[in-house]
């Protein structure tokens, strides 16, 4: 990422600050009439990646592969879904009102995700669809959780390509320059808009500090997995605490309009009642981990057969192969 951008004066000299982040320039592109949303592509990378490694600690502990792709086609939809309502609820200003529009409610395309809401719908949806299934879902909500938070952290460079989610203004070295957008027309369009090149605040870029809260929460996750053999829904409780509890304190550098109750914002409040739920149920959960027996009964006995089947198959070719040669010798 670069770092040098111009900003500030000196005795009327506009002055080269070698330590701001500059904000890109743009973040859609156009393929003809198709636009390609810099933020669209941060979430399918963040789902790609997520996807990848949830494949591999499922099947680690015992589990289908085939779950979790069945997992991917439920929870995506109920996450999206669930992750804009929970901004429309939190942000109704926004959308409703006088001189609002409400089908702007709809566009998704304009940013406005909220992760909270994404992961309650979406562990809702995939715990109906284990329930039919007749399997845990708790070896799953474990071994997918470290992916969930490794895509939210892709999906926060998202939030830096629309100008958005930063803190107040700042001197830091690393602050971020926000530029000024305008569309073909000259107008002003912070999302859509392209870079005039002028710097119209240096802020705090807090995307930037959940960003790497979200990876560092990630590692911490898979260490305490593998350290203390974590099990029985520990592992997602862990990631609940974990991402709240950095969440809480970035909200008190956010300068971005939200609602309020009793002067803190409303993130700030769910957060912290998350946490605290989090931190309880983890400690209330069984020790231990699922055999894969538990994880999947019927996948793990069709594994074994198989399995059995191959060493049966082997040992009666080298018995045959031994006697055969037992015979070509004495004859």
């Amino acid at each position: 990422m670069p770092v040098a951008t111009l900003n500030g004066t000196l005795f009327g000299v506009q002055t080269l600050n070698l330590a701001n982040i500059p904000s890109p320039p743009q973040g859609v592109w156009y393929l003809g009439p198709i636009p390609i949303r810099a933020y669209a592509l941060c979430i399918i990378t963040g789902i790609i990646v997520a996807m990848a490694i949830s494949l591999r600690r499922y099947k680690a502990r015992g589990g289908n592969p085939e779950t979790v792709w069945d997992a991917a086609i439920v929870i995506i939809p109920a996450g999206i879904i669930g992750g804009r309502l929970y901004h429309v609820i939190t942000d109704h200003q926004k959308y409703f009102g006088e001189g609002k529009n409400p089908w702007q409610a709809f566009n998704i395309t304009a940013g406005g995700l909220g992760i909270i809401g994404a992961v309650a719908l979406g562990a809702l949806a995939v715990w109906v669809m284990m329930r039919r299934k007749g399997l845990p879902i708790a070896p799953l909500a474990d071994a997918i959780a470290p992916s969930v938070i490794l895509a939210q952290g892709i999906g926060r460079l998202g939030n830096y390509f629309n100008q958005e989610l930063y803190g107040a203004e700042t001197d830091v070295p690393w602050a971020l320059d926000i530029y000024y957008r305008v569309n073909e027309a000259g107008q002003y369009a912070p999302l859509t808009g392209r870079s005039t090149g002028e710097v119209i605040a240096s802020v705090h870029p807090t995307f930037l500090y959940e960003l790497i809260w979200n990876v560092a929460v990630f590692f911490v996750l898979i260490w305490a997995d593998r350290r203390f053999r974590l099990g029985h829904g520990r592992v997602f409780w862990l990631y609940v605490a974990g991402y709240t509890l950095g969440r809480f304190f970035i909200e008190f550098m956010r300068r971005d309009e939200a609602n309020l109750i009793l002067g803190l914002r409303v993130n700030t409040w769910v957060s912290a009642i998350l946490f605290i739920v989090a931190v309880v149920i983890f400690f209330m959960l069984q020790k231990g981990r699922e055999t894969p027996e538990e994880v999947d009964p019927e996948y793990n006995r069709s594994s074994t057969a198989d399995s059995q089947d191959r060493e049966y198959r082997g040992a009666l070719k080298n018995t045959n192969g031994t006697y055969e040669g037992e015979v070509g010798t004495r004859g």
